[in-house]
């Protein structure tokens, strides 16, 4: 048995090539795992838990029919979808995880992440996220009505894509001095995580001691999915 890990989906529904890529993904691949984990940014955008189109109601009840099997689901929140809460993770079955968690995978003590505190010399960013985490201000964004919401996650979005085409790639890359430090802080020698479509294993030495970092790939034009097992694991891609 081994355990799966996707993330930056962006699911939304004008994009259906991604969207029946999951379905399938949820219908035939997931079921043979012993665990699935969704390290952030799963949706496009997220307005809160109150809002639920029929596309939404379609991908939370595929989620609920996997966990309904026995096998377990884990959320870590990205910045795409920080307002996700915990009633939809109880009505599509799955297990909200802190950003960071340490957690036993197949025997090997791992650090997972979404990724994007890693990136910190995007100080825009981080300023953004620091302020989007606050529950003081997602309580004043979640008191607005769903048509302030949808019209601010809208904007956010074109917002994010005017920044980002105006940034230096190696800006929006991690930073690899926070890596090493955030891994030693954790006491961990391997490290998954995803947000900045850049799927790789990077392996390096810090203080001695060998250690890897995991990015996870978005599902814009391929499909990405780690397979980790107790002997090895495979980052692989597959057409959408």
């Amino acid at each position: 048995m081994t355990v799966l890990f996707i993330s930056d989906l962006h699911l939304q529904k004008e994009r259906p090539d991604i969207s029946a890529a999951f379905f399938n993904f949820m219908e035939t691949v997931a079921p043979q795992a012993e665990a699935l984990y969704i390290l952030g940014d799963f949706f496009e955008y997220w307005i809160g838990d109150d809002y639920a189109d029929p596309f939404i109601i379609e991908v939370r009840d595929a989620l609920r029919q996997l966990a309904d099997t026995g096998t377990p689901i884990y959320f870590m929140h990205g910045n795409r979808d920080f307002l996700l809460g915990e009633n939809f993770c109880e009505v599509a079955g799955m297990q909200l995880l802190a950003d960071p968690s340490v957690v036993e995978i197949c025997g090997r003590k791992v650090l997972l992440m979404h990724g994007d505190s890693l990136c910190t010399r995007d100080t825009e960013y981080q300023a953004f996220r620091a302020q989007a985490r606050n529950p003081a201000w997602q309580q004043a964004i979640l008191s607005r009505s769903v048509e302030e919401r949808l019209a601010m996650a809208k904007e956010l979005r074109e917002r994010s894509k005017t920044e980002s085409a105006a940034k230096a790639e190696d800006i929006m890359d991690v930073t690899q001095s926070e890596v090493e430090k955030v891994m030693q802080e954790h006491d961990v020698n391997l490290l998954i995580h995803g947000h900045t479509h850049r799927p790789n294993v990077h392996s390096f030495t810090v203080d001695g001691t060998p250690m890897q970092r995991i990015v996870l790939g978005d599902w814009h034009e391929r499909m990405w999915v780690l397979r980790f097992g107790r002997s090895d694991f495979e980052l692989k891609d597959y057409p959408l």
